[in-house]
């Protein structure tokens, strides 16, 4: 249970947690026992935004679907947790880098030393979204554990002025912070052990949701089969390993089998199930996913009703 000081004026994120109040006299095993005990809340915290996290992942499917693209904007370890979910998805997903891309105040130096100073340039992130081409086609998730971030909020106002899908990730209540968007969600977590430190509970659930989210879109986009990656990139010996697996698991091929296909379709896991599933060649298999909008399972119900 969260134990905070009645009537604190400063906004959730910066009260303090007074079960941590004397946390530099405990002995290593009590601030483990502290840290493990405050780390359920971030998954309480993920659930009770589930409305918010299905509607956006329905509303961002639907503009990806349309040539849109998803942003993450933020600054310091909000930006950064941005960035990695949105580096992550080239090669889990195959998808283009500029399909899914992670903004954060000060660029790509900002990932590996402090910046903390910039998100008071709101600004800046106009200048940032500008440089990037973002149009009301696209959508923006604006992630700022206070609230308050003015690189964030500014770029939030700047999204929903041009009728972009607009999404906000915060971990304080409505009432420390009213944001502009079309989807709020509130992740909160609650003071930290380490008061003010949203790198801990407010990061954690926030990369919770990030995952979450991205993960059912590429969902909904047809880059998975079962629980199986199919449109992962053949780029080293361990995705080979992984490919060839779901070769034989999904389409009952062997390793020779599966390499040969592999080669044919120049690394495509999806093409490759398509044509050991279906008995097409590559060019008719090829015409049947783009028909069906890259989807195997789509492809292969319309090969069964044909």
């Amino acid at each position: 249970m969260i134990n905070i000081k009645n009537n604190d004026y400063r906004i959730l994120t910066e009260q303090i947690n007074l079960n941590s109040s004397d946390l530099d006299t405990k002995s290593t095993y009590e601030i483990v026992q502290l840290f493990s005990e405050a780390d359920k809340e971030p998954q309480k915290a993920v659930n009770k935004s589930i409305p918010q996290i299905v509607k956006a992942i329905d509303e961002i499917t639907l503009r990806l679907k349309s040539n849109g693209r998803l942003f993450y904007i933020g600054s310091g370890t909000s930006g950064r947790l941005g960035v990695l979910d949105a580096s992550e998805c080239p090669p889990t997903f195959c998808t283009t880098p500029d399909l899914v891309q992670g903004i954060i105040a000060g660029g790509e130096s900002s990932l590996t030393r402090s910046s903390e100073s910039l998100e008071d340039l709101s600004e800046l992130s106009i200048i940032d979204l500008k440089d990037k081409n973002f149009s009301k086609n696209d959508v923006l998730i604006g992630i700022t554990a206070s609230g308050k971030t003015p690189y964030v909020v500014e770029a939030l106002k700047y999204s929903k002025g041009l009728n972009s899908l607009t999404i906000s990730i915060s971990s304080v209540p409505i009432s420390d912070s009213n944001l502009k968007n079309d989807i709020d969600i509130r992740l909160i977590t609650g003071p930290e052990i380490l008061a003010g430190s949203t790198r801990l509970k407010a990061g954690t659930a926030t990369k919770m949701a990030l995952n979450i989210i991205s993960t059912s879109v590429m969902i909904k986009l047809g880059k998975v089969y079962g629980n199986r990656m199919i449109d992962l990139s053949v780029t080293n010996e361990k995705l080979l390993e992984r490919s060839l697996g779901i070769l034989l698991d999904i389409g009952s091929v062997n390793k020779e089998v599966g390499l040969k296909l592999l080669k044919k379709t120049n690394g495509s896991v999806k093409l490759s199930l398509l044509i050991a599933l279906s008995g097409m060649d590559v060019v008719e298999a090829k015409q049947l996913l783009n028909d069906s909008n890259g989807n195997l399972r789509t492809a292969l119900v319309k090969i069964k009703y044909h």
